[in-house]
């Protein structure tokens, strides 16, 4: 599963988020939430979801464990952010690169893409991870519950700092 690297321009979104951790996911009463007032958005551009994960500053990923917070956001694009309904929050999406990768199948079967990409794909490649949004864009192939369900996966990368050669001292 190869991604494909894009430079994604910064984008405006509107939507609702929460508070959570693995081990206490609220992903599906934050969507609960989201889904019957996603009508009331105005400014809509097209009809793909952003289900993003913003990860603390501080955070090493390394460290990361079921414990650890962070905010999910469910959203959609808007091309301006007025009249913004009066339970919901505006968001910008940094631009930057990104590794898309592409998730097959249906919603319990993501711990395996996401091992793939942090555990194979990453330490093997030229990137290092980037302290943006991570997201998930979910398109008219998503359905969490249908095993040909398709979801684009968007990692934040940057290139690696070169490591400074080593230099040999020959007498």
């Amino acid at each position: 599963m190869q991604p494909r690297i894009i430079n994604l321009s910064k984008k405006k979104l509107v939507g609702k988020s929460l508070r959570m951790t693995l081990e206490k996911d609220r992903t599906a009463v934050l969507w609960r939430s989201f889904m019957p007032e996603i009508k009331l958005i105005k400014n809509t551009v097209g009809s793909a979801l952003f289900s993003i994960q913003i990860y603390d500053d501080f955070l090493d990923f390394k460290e990361f464990n079921s414990q650890t917070e962070f905010t999910k956001a469910a959203m959609i694009e808007v091309s301006a952010v007025e009249n913004i309904p009066k339970n919901m929050e505006t968001r910008i999406l940094a631009g930057g690169l990104y590794a898309v990768f592409i998730h097959k199948g249906m919603a319990v079967s993501f711990p395996k893409t996401a091992q793939y990409i942090f555990e194979q794909w990453l330490p093997n490649s030229d990137y290092e991870l980037d302290k943006r949004a991570h997201f998930e864009l979910l398109g008219a192939a998503y359905n969490p519950v249908d095993e040909n369900s398709e979801e684009e996966v968007w990692i934040p990368i940057k290139l690696q700092k070169p490591t400074p050669a080593k230099t040999q001292k020959f007498e």
